[in-house]
């Protein structure tokens, strides 16, 4: 018999549970003794050492980490303050961190996964199809596979708020931008491939990317600390640089990628602000094959073809990456098939599929400087650590 706390609030909403077996796995995750799940508590509690050491040892000032396992959320706190100034507000499981790089496959790549079960894109289309600047030379053999595989030939980014006089000819200058490889040929991790995919997903819905995500997922989900543009939110979001360069200022509660404050806020590549619960309901989504709470959000199908690995010369899955064998940010215990990501800001999402597990770590690493790596070893470790727990 699987126990669970009777009255929990995840995502904004009160769930009342009576103590007895596990929901079933469309129902919404709820809190779970860790042995209930195979984990050892006590060694479950050493996540704390690992996250205190990581404070004391400026890797972040801020975090959230969430464990959940078989439909239970086993270990969910938050650390440090928002800032390393000692009067700065502490950090609590409601804070809202900037995702970076984590608005690829939360965003993007699911609003992808979205519109293909819908029938409205296919991973075969080309590009061009939607973009005509697309249409001409070796461009117009890229397909939306490619863009979601990393492998379009784009180059991974460009400063576009440094050298485009107005954000309004921002994107027309991504669809500029000149092929480095031949499309296919070459796994180059770029942003400017998902700036464009953004831009493709509004074109086909007719919705802006922050919308169509939010009415897709976010809202029926009960995610409600989950957006882009968290202007109603921003003292509630932990800051990350001080930006020297452009904008002059501390960045909080606006996104803190250059080139995605450049085009609004709103953009394929980066943009997303959540927390590390409002994530935990949505991996269990994925987990459970696209369902949760008694409602399908994609086909079961759609979700294990983007988050499997698609070809031995690579380990990007579609839109999310897999666990590569030496030197992964999931660490050294994680199933070979487990599939993940990370962002810039000192954001990271595993999860492992043959556990029923997942591991979501948020943090403002960047904080004031971006210099700081020292998130590299974090990772890992606390990823060996949730797996070192299970009995």
């Amino acid at each position: 018999m699987r126990l669970f706390l009777s009255v929990i609030v995840l995502g904004g909403s009160l769930l009342l549970l009576s103590c007895g077996a596990a929901l079933e796995s469309s129902k919404p995750l709820a809190y779970g003794a860790p042995e209930s799940v195979g984990f050892n508590a006590a060694r479950l509690a050493r996540l704390d050492s690992i996250m205190h050491n990581a404070l004391a040892d400026s890797t972040f000032p801020a975090a959230q980490l969430c464990v959940i396992k078989d439909n239970f959320i086993v270990y969910n706190k938050a650390f440090g303050r928002y800032t390393y100034d000692v009067n700065a507000p502490q950090t609590n499981l409601q804070t809202m961190f900037d995702m970076a790089s984590l608005t690829k496959v939360v965003a993007t790549t699911s609003a992808v996964m979205k519109l293909c079960d819908e029938k409205k894109l296919s991973l075969d289309d080309k590009v061009s199809k939607f973009v005509p600047a697309f249409a001409k030379g070796t461009k117009s053999n890229i397909t939306i596979r490619h863009l979601m595989l990393h492998n379009s030939g784009l180059p991974p980014f460009r400063q576009l708020w440094k050298f485009v006089p107005e954000a309004k000819d921002a994107i027309d200058s991504v669809y500029a931008t000149s092929l480095v490889a031949n499309p296919g040929d070459t796994t180059i991790y770029s942003d400017l491939g998902f700036i464009t995919l953004g831009k493709i997903i509004e074109n086909v819905s007719g919705m802006r990317l922050n919308e169509y995500v939010s009415r897709n997922f976010f809202q029926p989900l009960g995610m409600t600390r989950t957006m882009f543009l968290p202007f109603d939110f921003k003292d509630q979001c932990a800051p990350t640089e001080f930006d020297s360069l452009w904008r002059k200022h501390l960045v909080q509660g606006i996104v803190h990628d250059e080139n995605a404050d450049f085009l609004g806020g709103v953009s394929g590549h980066a943009g997303l602000f959540s927390t590390a619960s409002d994530v935990a309901i949505f991996m269990q989504m994925l987990l459970n094959g696209g369902d949760y709470d008694g409602r399908s959000y994609l086909e079961s199908s759609t979700v294990t073809m983007f988050t499997k690995r698609q070809s031995e010369r690579s380990t990007r899955a579609l839109g999310w990456d897999t666990k590569s064998a030496k030197g992964a940010s999931a660490g050294n215990l994680f199933s070979p098939n487990s599939f993940g990501h990370t962002g810039f800001t000192g954001t990271s999402i595993w999860v492992d599929p043959e556990r029923n597990l997942a591991v979501i770590l948020v943090t403002n690493r960047v904080h004031p400087m971006r210099a700081n790596t020292k998130i590299f070893k974090i990772r890992p470790a606390v990823a060996d650590a949730v797996i070192e727990a299970l009995r």
